[in-house]
């Protein structure tokens, strides 16, 4: 398994260039394409329903300074991924929404490039559910880059030590499959298990040993870390999650996104929750 085609969102935040950084590294460590996307926000339904919206004069004007916009934050992408050694990519602008219009082309990516939300950098185009959303609607792993990484943090790619969050569950399994391209390049790789006893039905008599065999054929030894949560709310597993990794000096966290959606509404668990607010290193994440 590998990442052939890489997805990356692109607006005008502070961290467009760690962002595009990450998948950088990703695309040229897989000989992948990598696709950047920089979207309008103005949403595809609107032009469903109403398709003449360029013939109207004021409208025009408007779309004209929301497509300038984007275009103008795709400038430097293209020296940046050939400085990074990649050999195929583009950049795009779309008119649409950014939450629904990058999962939708997720459909058509091995992996998504996304920033953590930032509430005093946002982008206009961008929703403060942008990255919840595109977890349970891309149908896809996302690579999430937090907007302020630690200057000396490695590219994903190159990711000197990996942290997996296992709790036996369908989202962190998809996780780790998604992960596999990472964790074989990694220099070693981590398992955190919380409470195993919790879920004892789920773990096994051996917490965390089919997973150890699991990755040991795809080439990928691990150190296991039986952790008690001291039965503390989900919410503070995710502090805990994060103060491991800064333990363990991670550079990548992997783990599976816990939540649905209810109509637009976003309802994440608590952990989830937490580890997008909270974290410093980047997070690759599937639902």
């Amino acid at each position: 398994m590998t990442y052939k085609t890489v997805l990356l969102h692109i607006d005008d935040s502070a961290g467009r260039a760690a962002r595009i950084e990450a998948a950088a590294s990703i695309a040229q460590a897989c000989g992948g394409h990598l696709t950047g996307v920089a979207l309008t926000g103005v949403s595809r339904l609107l032009y469903q329903n109403q398709p003449d919206l360029d013939a109207d004069p004021n409208l025009s004007l408007h779309l004209n300074f929301l497509r300038e916009r984007a275009t103008h934050a795709l400038d430097g992408f293209e020296a940046q991924v050939r400085a990074a050694g990649v050999a195929s990519f583009e950049q795009r602008v779309l008119d649409d929404e950014a939450a629904g219009g990058i999962s939708l082309l997720a459909r058509y990516a091995d992996l998504v490039v996304i920033s953590q939300y930032n509430a005093k950098d946002k982008s206009p185009s961008v929703m403060r559910d942008f990255p919840a959303y595109v977890l349970l609607h891309s149908g896809r792993p996302v690579l999430i880059v937090p907007y302020a990484p630690p200057p000396l943090l490695a590219p994903p790619a190159a990711a000197r030590n990996v942290l997996i969050s296992w709790n036996a569950s369908k989202e962190a399994s998809r996780a780790v499959s998604a992960a596999l391209p990472l964790l074989q390049r990694a220099g070693q790789v981590h398992v955190a298990i919380f409470d195993a006893q919790v879920h004892a039905a789920e773990h096994g008599e051996q917490p965390g040993t089919e997973l150890t065999h699991y990755l040991a054929r795809h080439g990928v030894e691990v150190r296991l870390h039986l952790l008690d949560g001291g039965g503390v709310r989900r919410g503070d597993i995710g502090e805990a999650l994060l103060s491991q990794a800064a333990d363990l000096s991670a550079d990548l966290l992997v783990m599976g996104a816990y939540g649905h959606s209810r109509l637009r509404e976003t309802i994440l668990g608590g952990v989830t929750r937490t580890i997008l607010q909270s974290m410093t290193i980047p997070v690759l994440m599937a639902h």
